[in-house]
């Protein structure tokens, strides 16, 4: 497990902007922490970090936002207002989670089984990242690859 410490905003987006242009097609990241702990800001660095130039949203409302025309395409997926496996594989959103052709990070992971449970050797590369609040705009940000 690593630590990145977090100082403001830009310092989030820099490290999204970083994995961005690491990132290899089929990786998927799953971010969790509270609202407001910077996971879209993260997203954002991350789309920046892939050629991206298209304004990235928070999907919490649409579900799923794919972005294309950069390094590799980015799906943003928002699962803050499903509780389930169910109701995830009701929305059609699995397929996000297998072998993505570019990137997929998943928002509010920990309600998807993937994330919770070790990996097999057939899992994509899986990056779980943790944030955790810790001053007004510090935020230590936990993460860890497992998977392929």
């Amino acid at each position: 497990m690593a630590t990145f410490i977090s100082h403001n905003a830009d310092e989030t987006f820099a490290l999204g902007e970083q994995w961005g242009r690491d990132a290899q097609p089929g990786w998927v990241i799953g971010l969790t922490g509270d609202l407001g702990a910077g996971k879209t800001h993260l997203v954002k660095g991350l789309a920046q970090g892939l050629g991206l130039t298209t304004r990235v949203l928070s999907p919490t409302f649409a579900l799923v936002h794919e972005y294309t025309g950069g390094r590799l395409p980015l799906a943003h997926l928002d699962l803050y207002r499903l509780d389930t496996p169910a109701q995830i594989l009701g929305a059609g959103l699995e397929v996000y989670f297998e072998n993505p052709p570019g990137v997929a990070v998943i928002e509010w992971c920990e309600r998807w089984p993937v994330f919770t449970v070790p990996p097999h050797s057939g899992t994509p590369r899986l990056r779980l990242v943790r944030f955790t609040q810790t001053g007004e705009t510090e935020r230590h940000i936990d993460y860890e690859d497992s998977g392929r």
